[in-house]
């Protein structure tokens, strides 16, 4: 299983605040045995962010975005969301009664339109400081800080999936003293064996240059990677097999 990752908040995008949304749901997504496949870094651009959310809503896909929810006129994460899953922007009282609980002299007029949500939205429990986020069409709308975000991202895959016991395999072995363009003849063939696997090539420059081919999926991987081996073998090209992938008992050296 997949999910896709949008960070939202053009402070991202001009460097004020670092991103650590992204190595957070990656390895949180690993520990349930899915996987990161795709990341957006937007602006806080309305036009923009309704256009990708109605895409990603459209094609079902189970999204994770962090920031924009807040009640600053910079905020239009929780608008736009109403606008992809086209539902109106409605008070919801749950998150109405939550936000008058913890400021109570202080919820109205400005906090109390963070319970502005879109029509039929489920919430989301906020640890820190009980202003909730939202999910809606399988998208969970957190805020940008990762204090809150991550254990309130922890808590969806708790409440709405359950672990996969059959997670994606990655095995990867390190090529050395050949080009990407000397190995195109294997890779070719590799690609039409297992189509159903996604094969890497990826090159490393430098004192030690090698390039690290590997296979990711859910079935086949190990009848793959070694194929992959004994056409290098064949080949007479030197390779190491990576450090992850000899804890999964393929360790070789050629």
């Amino acid at each position: 299983m997949k999910f896709g990752l949008m960070v939202i908040g053009d402070e991202i995008l001009s460097g004020r605040r670092r991103d650590t949304h992204v190595d957070w749901f990656r390895k949180i997504l690993q520990e349930y045995g899915f996987s990161l496949g795709w990341v957006q870094i937007l602006p806080d651009d309305p036009e923009l962010l309704v256009r990708q959310l109605k895409q990603s809503m459209a094609a079902g896909e189970r999204v994770f975005s962090c920031g924009g929810i807040g009640a600053t006129p910079d905020d239009h994460t929780r608008q736009c969301a109403a606008k992809a899953a086209d539902v109106p922007l409605v008070r919801h009282p749950e998150a109405a009664a939550l936000i008058e609980k913890q400021f109570p002299h202080s919820a109205r007029p400005h906090r109390i339109r963070m319970a502005d949500l879109p029509e039929g939205s489920r919430l989301i429990p906020n640890p820190v400081n009980n202003v909730p986020g939202f999910s809606i069409n399988q998208h969970y709308f957190m805020p940008g800080f990762p204090d809150m975000s991550h254990p309130m991202g922890q808590w969806v895959l708790r409440r709405y999936y359950e672990p996969d016991t059959h997670p994606e395999q990655e095995l990867s072995l390190r090529v050395y003293g050949a080009s990407e363009n000397e190995l195109m003849p294997i890779l070719e063939k590799m690609s039409r064996d297992w189509p159903q696997l996604k094969l890497f090539s990826l090159p490393r420059m430098g004192e030690a240059s090698f390039v690290e081919l590997g296979f990711v999926g859910s079935e086949g991987v190990e009848e793959a990677f070694q194929a992959l081996k004994e056409e290098l073998l064949q080949a007479k090209f030197s390779f190491v097999v990576s450090p992850l992938s000899e804890s999964s008992g393929n360790a070789d050296r050629s």
